[in-house]
């Protein structure tokens, strides 16, 4: 039987991947942490919990939303593409349960899809491009290629821990009342 998380070492102690550049590698770590701890702490987390905001914290849905809007916002950026109106709305829905899809479940599919979308543009990012300026946003803010992945990693670990504590609260807030 193949260990896996929380068994296995972090994802970045476990050695290089295959394809991706060394200097992408610390990204591509974060993202299949991220990816791998999300699955494990929503695997039975009940659809009827997503969108509460125990202590006015933002709910678990909305972390969901954000965290796969901001990777495909950032990688977009880092492409030198400007966003489109789809992308727009998108991020105009985040948060807003009743625009989203039904489920933790298909949430948590969401963002696998758009982590594996985001690991594939790191492995064909040439390493020569990391410096080149990117703007963010309508204001185009100065980032570079590389400053945009590192932050897509860092938002998203950010995130990671936000939806972690959430979760942990509204699960300890159900099994009280149950």
């Amino acid at each position: 039987m193949t260990p896996t998380y929380p068994d296995l070492p972090e994802v970045w102690l476990r050695g290089p991947l295959p394809d991706y550049s060394p200097l992408l590698l610390p990204v591509a770590h974060a993202l299949l942490q991220a990816r791998e701890e999300l699955t494990a702490l929503l695997a039975d987390f009940p659809d009827h919990l997503l969108w509460h905001k125990p202590a006015g914290l933002a709910s678990p849905g909305f972390h969901l939303q954000h965290l796969t809007g901001v990777l495909d916002r950032l990688t977009t950026y880092a492409r030198a593409e400007s966003l489109t109106p789809a992308q727009i709305e998108y991020l105009r829905a985040e948060g807003q349960g009743s625009t989203a899809p039904g489920t933790t479940a298909a949430l948590v599919q969401a963002f696998h899809q758009q982590v594996e979308r985001t690991l594939g543009q790191l492995r064909q990012t040439p390493k020569a491009t990391l410096t080149e300026r990117r703007g963010v946003g309508r204001a185009q803010l100065p980032s570079t290629v590389l400053g945009l992945l590192v932050h897509a990693a860092e938002h998203t670990m950010r995130h990671l821990g936000q939806l972690l504590v959430t979760v942990r609260v509204l699960r300890a807030e159900a099994d009280r009342y149950a």
